[in-house]
């Protein structure tokens, strides 16, 4: 996606990997500590793609803007099916079920050597990282990769190495490829073709020799992330994959409000600097969906009431790949629709109304019953969590109007995932620790 097309999202916030070389980090307003990486918003002071245009758009209108391709989204967590793997792989592009709207969270990494820096989507459901490369045919970027500039670069990996099989659309061997690895993806209705490459890539404070990532010599489109994406997947060719000899398999992050521009959240990489104290849920896997992070979603509570649920639409099936997922990229929580709906009536119920419906919402009414919008708590197995008040809530432009921020899975979508989204994330810190199979959750302002 080019830059004109992430101001125009101007929610968007950026996770800044570590502070420049040479830049002392106690002077810097916009750097990391030793341990942690800094968030900032789009809109911020410190960050380099705020809005200049005439018009500036406040936090709640980029909210519904973006949470209205949240469908998008969720097509794509649909798809990601490990039985579609298993068919043969044609030279065309993987199917536009893959299409979703940009992440919202963005993490500065710095490829090669000398670096060369890039602000790339972070996607917990994605496991492949992949950049704009110099001489792409149709790339409307901003920045892009050059291997020729690149004394770390590692070549391209041939399409027989265990690697390629592990990229998602990756192509079979041919005379025309040279035998290098090549894979063919879709995203946001854009489709582009990649080279799987090997290069250095530095994180926070460590930095990663021989990282694979797909080199795109071609696009179709103009809504690939401008300066690429970089996969936390649970698959092999994720970041905690990759740098399990740096990172264990234990991640965690904290997503700031976008209500402030100066907030700043943080992405935790490795066992140390993670909370001691968390309260856990089980991580679960399914075959079906590997790249997913899943837990089990037991119940809702709004307000004192313990909302009946139809069981068959929350249990944890992993051959059918059902159940509930934490995801960085859906904006809002999205709930199979008949838990939606026993959800929605129940809040409706406390509430009293009268409700109206805007864009994607369907729970609005005036501000001066706000004051009736009860709690909402999601129950996890051995984990309950109360959720922040903003984070229930969404406010119209001009604050008049207040929405529940949660919706339906789309009825375009066979879905049968239940989807807590970022949204509901924030101002929380969310830990993943692959190794011992638990997801932490505990309050924090990410200041």
């Amino acid at each position: 996606m080019c830059v004109k097309h992430m101001r125009s999202s101007s929610i968007i916030v950026f996770l800044w990997a570590t502070i420049a070389l040479g830049m002392a980090i106690g002077s810097d307003p916009c750097g990391s500590s030793e341990n942690e990486i800094a968030v900032i918003p789009i809109l911020g002071k410190c960050s380099p793609f705020k809005n200049t245009s005439s018009h500036v758009r406040t936090w709640d209108e980029s909210v519904m803007d973006m949470a209205s391709n949240d469908p998008l989204r969720i097509q794509y967590l649909f798809s990601l099916d490990a039985s579609f793997r298993k068919k043969p792989v044609s030279a065309a592009p993987i199917a536009s079920g893959q299409n979703f709207n940009i992440g919202n969270y963005i993490v500065r990494v710095r490829l090669g050597t000398p670096s060369q820096l890039f602000f790339m989507v972070l996607d917990t459901s994605t496991d492949e990282a992949w950049v704009p490369c110099t001489g792409c045919t149709g790339c409307y970027s901003s920045t892009y990769y050059s291997p020729q500039a690149s004394t770390s670069y590692g070549g391209s990996l041939p399409c027989y190495a265990p690697r390629c099989a592990q990229a998602r659309g990756a192509q079979p061997c041919s005379s025309s490829n040279s035998n290098a690895c090549t894979f063919n993806q879709s995203y946001a209705g854009s489709t582009f073709s990649a080279t799987l490459v090997q290069d250095s890539l530095k994180l926070g404070l460590e930095t990663l020799p021989s990282y694979a990532f797909g080199c795109i010599n071609s696009v179709s489109g103009e809504s690939i992330p401008d300066q690429g994406l970089l996969g936390l997947g649970r698959g092999s060719l994720s970041l905690i994959s990759q740098s399990w000899s740096f990172y264990s398999g234990v991640f965690s992050y904290c997503l700031p409000s976008f209500k402030s521009p100066y907030f700043s959240g943080s992405l935790k990489l490795g066992p140390t600097g993670q909370p001691r104290r968390i309260r856990t849920t089980p991580l679960l896997r399914s075959p079906r969906r590997p790249s997913l992070y899943y837990v089990n979603l037991t119940g809702v509570t709004v307000g004192r009431v313990q909302v009946p649920l139809p069981t068959e639409y929350l249990t944890f099936d992993p051959y059918k790949g059902s159940g509930t997922i934490i995801d960085s990229g859906t904006v809002i929580t999205r709930f199979v629709e008949p838990v939606y709906n026993a959800i929605r009536d129940e809040f409706r119920k406390q509430v009293k109304g009268p409700f109206g419906s805007i864009g994607g919402f369907d729970t609005c009414f005036v501000k001066t019953y706000e004051t009736l919008a009860p709690s909402i708590k999601f129950r996890f197995t051995g984990l309950d969590v109360t959720l922040p008040y903003e984070n229930i809530l969404i406010h119209s432009s001009n604050r008049a109007v207040a929405c529940l921020a949660m919706a339906a899975a789309p009825n375009n979508v066979n879905s049968v995932l239940n989807v807590i989204a970022n949204y509901q994330q924030q101002n929380l810190r969310i830990l993943f620790d692959t190794v011992n199979n638990r997801v932490g959750i505990a309050r924090e302002l990410c200041n």
